[in-house]
């Protein structure tokens, strides 16, 4: 794409080439009241601690990341007039949403039992319960299963199982897990839709590693799953 400019040496008018820059969301600040309580509680989390940095000003800045996470999480003093605990609707994804809400009350977080909306959006009015359905979604239907949990601000936190990607959101050549659980819960769906397989076709498939391989990448860019 190019887009037209001027020439600085001569005043001309000149076509000039846009080249595209990445743009990579790695950080956001979440309001908190209590610097020390919040650093405790993230902690907890079992996320990694990337920063805690002081200064003489009375700035600090403390920043976490969730495990496999490409963006992480920033509070501190003096970082943000935004009211403590205003931030909602956080999102945290995860390929398996009831081993991702077991591990964290199993580190003690006051979490919700898992559930899946029933009206659009009811995933973020957790205390309205009326659109809201108990246990995971039907044939754990990506994007539909949650869990909900509040940091000691009241900052909201919401799980997302997202097994399947929609078409375009994956590039196909790019297929990556970012642990060893995520990849042992695409191969689980894998062998489950394999056995479907060898059921239709009424024998064993010995080609059975480059089925699962295209399942596997199918299924994470969004594309139409083999039979």
């Amino acid at each position: 794409m190019a887009s037209p400019g001027v020439d600085l040496r001569t005043g001309d008018t000149k076509e000039a080439s846009v080249v595209g820059v990445d743009a990579k969301l790695e950080a956001v600040v979440i309001p908190v009241s209590n610097v020390d309580r919040a650093k405790q509680f993230y902690a907890s989390l079992g996320w990694r601690l990337d920063a805690d940095f002081p200064f003489d000003n009375g700035f600090r800045v403390i920043q976490f990341t969730p495990p496999g996470s490409a963006c992480s999480v920033q509070f501190g003093a003096n970082i943000t007039s935004a009211e403590p605990g205003s931030a909602r609707g956080l999102y945290l994804v995860v390929s398996d949403i009831e081993a991702a809400r077991d591990e964290l009350a199993g580190r003690g977080v006051p979490i919700s039992a898992v559930f899946h909306a029933g009206t659009p959006g009811a995933q973020f009015h957790p205390d309205d319960t009326s659109g809201l359905f108990s246990g995971p979604a039907a044939e754990h239907a990506s994007y539909s299963s949650y869990a909900t949990f509040s940091d000691p601000d009241g900052n909201g936190w919401l799980l997302q199982e997202v097994t399947t990607r929609l078409p375009g959101r994956v590039d196909p050549g790019a297929t990556s897990f970012s642990s060893a659980s995520e990849l042992a819960s695409a191969l689980r769906r894998a062998e489950a839709a394999h056995g479907e397989h060898e059921t239709r076709i009424g024998h064993a498939d010995p080609n059975w590693p480059d089925w699962y391989a295209e399942y596997i990448v199918h299924e994470q860019a969004g594309e139409e799953l083999p039979q």
